[in-house]
């Protein structure tokens, strides 16, 4: 009687083009079968969102969620100790990028607990704020945001600094600025509401989906109006005539609209761009 033999490799490839066509697209097979999973009560809604945010995660860009060099709080690198506490407290940040204003750079970052505990052994001390300098990570724009959360792990790091092309301060980028893109905001009490619309100043804007059209006529300058929708969202998933999915692109009303941030039920976050023949608003 001759011993069971385990399939041929050329078997297996068989099996598995049966199970997964290659008409089909993985990430589709995936999305349908956490669908799935929360009718069928394996998984609660929050925990499919928490999947979809992590595998979003792998195709956006660090351009795509930083926080604008215009946002950015930095601390002139000639600053001194009072000036460093007042900006500190206004802010109610922990970290604070040093930054060299003649040669337009960022030396590193100091966190709030070090002067802190200056202050409390050494009130009448200048904060000499080299002491407790801490390098400062630097990422280009276009990192993939899986490569920096990994990043952001290994070098035990929270803070980056973006650079553009030309390897200039582009902007910032947080672990929670990442976190938030898998879980949803993380909101404190130190939180202040941002703003709804964000301009990068390289002629793209970040955009909150559930901003109105009445803000967003009012920075744009537009007369975007409807008796179906009041968001901008209603806007671009009436534009698709379905709820899009992430990094999609529709053209409407003289914009270039781009799911950045999606889920199973709603849409998040827009990138919205000018279409070629469309004037900018003027400066405010």
């Amino acid at each position: 009687m001759s011993e069971d033999k385990p399939p041929s490799r050329s078997s297996l490839f068989k099996i598995f083009d049966k199970l997964f066509p290659k008409t089909l697209k993985p990430r589709a097979q995936l999305m349908q079968a956490l669908e799935e999973a929360e009718e069928n009560l394996v998984i609660d809604p929050y925990s499919r969102s928490v999947i979809e945010g992590a595998l979003q995660v792998e195709s956006l860009k660090v351009r795509d969620v930083m926080v604008p060099r215009s946002k950015m709080i930095m601390i002139n690198s000639e600053a001194s100790t009072r000036n460093l506490l007042q900006v500190m407290v206004a802010s109610s940040h922990s970290r604070f990028p040093i930054h060299n204003e003649e040669q337009d750079s960022i030396l590193g970052v100091v966190l709030a607990k070090d002067l802190l505990a200056h202050l409390a052994n050494n009130q009448d001390d200048e904060f000499n704020y080299r002491e407790y300098l801490r390098d400062a990570l630097s990422v280009p724009e276009s990192k993939p945001l899986g490569a920096l959360l990994r990043e952001f792990q290994q070098n035990k790091s929270h803070m980056a600094i973006v650079l553009d092309e030309y390897g200039e301060i582009a902007g910032l980028v947080t672990l929670e600025d990442v976190i938030e893109q898998i879980v949803g905001e993380i909101e404190d009490e130190h939180d202040k509401e941002e703003d709804n619309i964000i301009d990068y100043g390289d002629g793209r804007f970040l955009l909150q989906a559930n901003t109105t059209l009445s803000e967003f006529n009012e920075f744009f300058d537009s007369n975007i109006t409807s008796d179906d929708y009041d968001t901008v969202a209603g806007l671009v998933i009436s534009g698709f005539s379905y709820l899009p999915e992430q990094l999609s692109e529709i053209s409407l009303h003289g914009f270039q609209f781009k799911v950045l941030k999606t889920d199973n039920r709603r849409l998040h976050l827009l990138e919205v761009q000018y279409q070629a023949s469309k004037e900018k608003p003027k400066e405010k």
